[in-house]
This record gives C-alpha cells, structure tokens and sequence, in this order.
C-alpha cells in the first residue's frame, strides 16, 4: 500500500497538541466509501522490550466473508511517550510501516481506538484516516470521554455516546450480555455506517474479526 507523505512526528506534548488541532477541521464526518466494499483492514499495536520496540500489526479481510486474506508486521523504536489522547503519535509511525507493507489497499480500516471520541476529535482512527486520505472508524474497547444513556442488553443496541452537548460516537453491544464497544467516526464516514459496518464485522465475539487477527498478530499470540 502506498504511503503518501504526512507531517514530521514531534517530540512534545505541546507539538503534538497542536498537530491535531491543526488537523482536525480536516476530518469528514460523511460516507466517501468506495463502494462495493470487497476488503477491510484492522490495526493494533504492542509493544516489547518495556515498550521501547512498537510492533505494529495489520489484518486484511475479505467483506463481508471476513477471511484473512494478507497481514503484515512491522517494527521500530518507540519514540513518543504513553499519553491519553496523544496515543496516535506514538503508535502510527509503526502503523503506516505495517500498511506499506501489504499489497491489497482495504476500503475501511477499524482501528483499535478512538476517532472523534476524543477530547479534541481526533482521536487515533481520525488521525490515520486523514493522513491515508481514506475511510476509517474508531472501534474502542473502554469509554475514554463522553456519557451515554443505559444501553439494552441485546447484540445490535446502541445509544448516542455524547461529549458537552455533541454526540461524538456511539456504545454498541456487538454481543448479547456482553461489555460494549465505543464506535466513533474516524474520517470519510458517517456514524450510522460506522455501527453498520463494526456489526457486520462482529459475527461471533465482542470485538471485529479486524480488530481480534491485528491483536493477536501485535501480541504475538
């Protein structure tokens, strides 16, 4: 998959701030989904030796038969802290080595995170959205920002998730009985076919068959 060029990766809190306030006006909160859509993508991290090395997975399905089709890893030195809400800039940089790698460009990626469910909307699945110029959501696995009402306990439910007075996302139930997830527009999609497409890609477990491959592949489990 081709990288085209992004902005330098800072080194300071305060850097990395206003990167995303600079970015962030850039994120397209509507569908600009090709369609039909044959491949989806899932990316997720880990990280070893005390977290210096960033391992960075991506898992490539075929939709709506979700079958692993390509996956690729990718490694480099660690260079941003951990910080709530600068996750982003510690974890792309490996990300985009991982998708340079395989050949099949995927028509969505779930990105295990936040995309505008974030305190300045612009959250991991946003961030990388923008910069591949692409359609991404935010599939996160714990409430970061936000309040919603109380959520049936059937697969399929949902309820706004609602941060000073805006509705940033959604808390689906991918499973009956089963924790929710925290679904959030990334970039070029609406947050309707947002749930839509997390549903499709939850057929059996909590979280999306993208999302459970990358993990394993990042956990090296």
């Amino acid at each position: 998959m081709k990288i085209n060029q992004h902005h330098a990766w800072p080194l300071t809190t305060e850097d990395a701030i206003a990167i995303q306030e600079s970015l962030r006006d850039q994120v397209i909160r509507s569908d600009k989904i090709k369609q039909p859509v044959q491949y989806v993508a899932g990316v997720d991290m880990g990280f070893e030796s005390n977290g210096t090395i960033s391992r960075a997975a991506v898992a490539v399905l075929s939709f709506p038969d979700l079958q692993v089709i390509e996956t690729s890893l990718a490694y480099r030195p660690t260079a941003f802290p951990y910080i709530p809400g600068l996750l982003s800039f510690r974890e792309i940089p490996a990300v985009l080595d991982a998708l340079e790698k395989i050949q099949i460009t995927p028509d969505i990626i779930l990105c295990d995170g936040q995309g505008i469910a974030h305190p300045r909307r612009f959250g991991i699945a946003s961030h990388l959205g923008v910069i591949l110029d692409m359609p991404t959501i935010g599939v996160a696995k714990s409430l970061f920002v936000g309040q919603h009402d109380q959520l049936p306990d059937t697969k399929g439910s949902w309820k706004p998730l609602i941060h000073q007075g805006e509705t940033i996302g959604a808390v689906l139930r991918t499973r009956t009985g089963v924790k929710p997830v925290y679904v959030s527009i990334g970039h070029q999609i609406s947050l309707t076919t947002a749930i839509d497409y997390v549903l499709s890609c939850t057929p059996k477990y909590r979280l999306p068959e993208t999302t459970r491959i990358a993990d394993k592949l990042a956990s090296a489990r």
